[in-house]
């Protein structure tokens, strides 16, 4: 068995290696690189496929993961289908057929590694030294700060990370990275120059973090409550927003 949740997209795409040669069941979500709803799906092997017994006898037996998988999703687990998710499932795997897609999945891993190329050049740790998929894990331990705590000061700076833990962690609470993905971008339209201007945001966060850390001690709330109405914030929050309009969202009208 294999999760591929994170690369499925990657994989669809072909650029990156598929599980399904070396695995009979492949699960995975579809709302992240896949770029679908928030939803999920199971592959099983169908057919047969050949035993050998203790004797070296040779026979041909069938996959029994059907029956098995379906009755075990509904309805042991699952209620009644939503069928505005499996439209959006159906409507993103075909999208995932298409050379544009192919090309997208080739940008979002270019902007990814473009953003954690940046970040080492402004001095900061890239877990594994660098990226070959849609992720960057950048360890915040050197500058002294905790992911939880970018995570908090970015969100007001209208820009979302996830905390994450790296290696040598005690806590997943207080981790000690944050994780980034280029997915999202890339279907605005970004290039690897704006994930430059990306990573710029980033660092100036991370350097506004360090500052304020100075002043409130390593303590979560202490830090949290002298986040609203910081200056550098809002100064940050506000180049952001400028540059985020050049980029609209899918679907939606300039402004």
């Amino acid at each position: 068995m294999a999760d591929m949740a994170h690369i499925s997209g990657l994989v669809a795409a072909g650029e990156q290696t598929s599980p399904f040669e070396h695995a009979d069941v492949v699960t995975t979500t579809t709302h992240k690189s896949l770029r679908g709803p928030r939803a999920a799906i199971i592959f099983f092997r169908r057919g047969k496929r050949r035993t050998v017994n203790a004797k070296g006898e040779v026979t041909e037996v069938d996959y029994d993961y059907e029956n098995r998988i379906n009755q075990a999703v509904f309805p042991s687990l699952q209620g009644g289908p939503h069928e505005n998710a499996i439209a959006g499932v159906a409507t993103a795997l075909k999208e995932a057929n298409t050379p544009e897609f192919k090309d997208y999945s080739r940008k979002v891993k270019a902007n990814a590694r473009r953003m954690g190329e940046e970040l080492v050049k402004r001095g900061y740790s890239i877990v594994t030294g660098g990226t070959d998929n849609h992720l960057v894990l950048w360890d915040v331990r050197p500058q002294g700060l905790t992911g939880n705590k970018l995570e908090k000061l970015f969100e007001l700076a209208n820009i979302t990370v996830n905390k994450n833990s790296v290696y040598g962690d005690s806590s997943a609470l207080a981790p000690g990275g944050v994780r980034l993905g280029s997915p999202a971008l890339t279907t605005r339209g970004l290039n690897e120059e704006d994930f430059a201007q990306v990573a710029e945001f980033l660092h100036r966060g991370c350097q506004i973090a360090v500052a304020l850390q100075e002043k409130t001690g390593k303590l979560l709330k202490d830090f949290v409550a002298a986040l609203p109405d910081n200056a550098d914030i809002l100064a940050l929050k506000n180049d952001v927003e400028h540059f985020a309009r050049k980029f609209p969202m899918p679907g939606m009208p300039d402004r």
